[in-house]
């Protein structure tokens, strides 16, 4: 029995979706002519309040899409120092955009309003790039899952109408943050430009992020998406994928993060630990004592059948997700109880 607690990218259909998938009706989405796809797509728009979507391979090209319409080449985006969009979209936003990234440190990969309006170029001063958008992450991956409060998103929004700026949220894992903090996705949707979300983390479906955005924009996104090499034919047994994952696994998303707390919780209990980072949702991010080598820990683990994943510079990350079943946390759990990594 491997454990695979790397990411919750790992997960497998299940035998209902896999049936789900094969019984999709499907046609030439690049023709817009696929009905599954059609339907996530009016899905995913209709659950935040939106007028329209559009399907995706992945959330860095949903991403990457969404930037290229808000912005034009020369402009500057603000995000956090610890974005996706930044470290982990192998540098699209100048490839693609032709845009560079005001990066500020926020909290656990959290960003507020007062750093969003000390970042913004003055907009007559022609020697720096034009500020012309914010990007947020929510829940954060760097940040360990962290959370958005609605009432900080608020008020980032209020300097955002004040300067000008657009703004898109990375939402990849915006369902465990949806879970997590009980909020209502409708609210997401009055305050963003864009928003990208996953099918394929916590969700469970093999492929896909959806990005939800006014019709106009969406429509200039079919094309970016086209010059990014997006479009996809017969697309609708991903989608059917997504669907049946948005109307059957949210709800299981709760039952990930207790268990990351639960892990979370005993790590900190070790005399070989020396941080443990507050967990909210499915990630757990920590830290060994510094006399303690990272690797030999992972080994350790991998030969118990428990694969984790490095950060870099001292950082260890687990992720729980819907694969991860009660028998194999029992066992994890056990393992952490009984480990002594100085043997």
């Amino acid at each position: 029995m491997e454990i695979n607690l790397i990411s919750d990218t790992v997960t497998r259909p299940s035998a209902q979706m896999l049936e789900a998938m094969f019984k999709a009706k499907v046609g030439d989405d690049v023709f817009k002519q696929d009905p599954t796809v059609n339907a996530l797509e009016q899905f995913v728009a209709d659950i935040f309040g939106m007028e329209a979507a559009l399907f995706f391979p992945s959330g860095t090209m949903a991403n990457q899409t969404a930037i290229k319409l808000l912005t034009q080449p020369g402009d500057q985006l603000i995000a956090d120092e610890n974005s996706h969009i930044y470290h982990y979209e192998g540098g699209g936003v100048p490839f693609n955009s032709g845009v560079s990234c005001r990066l500020v440190a926020g909290h656990k990969g959290r960003i507020n309003a007062t750093l969003v309006e000390e970042a913004i170029n003055p907009p007559d001063f022609y020697h720096s790039p034009l500020t012309t958008l914010v990007c947020i992450e929510n829940t954060t991956n760097r940040g360990g899952g962290a959370c958005y409060e609605l009432s900080e998103l608020e008020k980032i929004k209020e300097v955002c109408l004040k300067h000008q700026l657009s703004f898109h949220l990375d939402g990849a894992r915006l369902w465990n943050a949806l879970v997590a903090k009980q909020q209502k996705p409708e609210d997401f949707g009055l305050l963003f430009d864009t928003i990208s979300v996953c099918l394929s983390k916590g969700l469970g479906a093999p492929v896909g992020s959806v990005l939800v955005s006014s019709k106009k924009n969406i429509d200039k996104a079919l094309r970016v998406r086209k010059t990014l090499g997006g479009g996809m034919r017969q697309a609708g047994y991903l989608a059917a994928a997504g669907i049946y994952a948005l109307e059957n696994n949210i709800s299981k998303l709760a039952k990930d993060h207790q268990r990351a707390k639960e892990i979370g919780d005993i790590l900190a209990t070790k005399s070989w630990i020396a941080q443990v980072e507050p967990v909210e949702t499915n990630i757990v991010i920590f830290a060994l004592k510094p006399n303690l080598d990272q690797d030999k820990f992972i080994a350790k683990l991998k030969e118990r059948n428990i694969l984790i994943s490095s950060l870099g510079k001292g950082k260890l990350r687990i992720v729980t997700h819907l694969d991860y079943r009660q028998v194999m946390h029992d066992y994890f759990m056990e393992v952490l109880q009984k480990l002594d990594i100085a043997d």
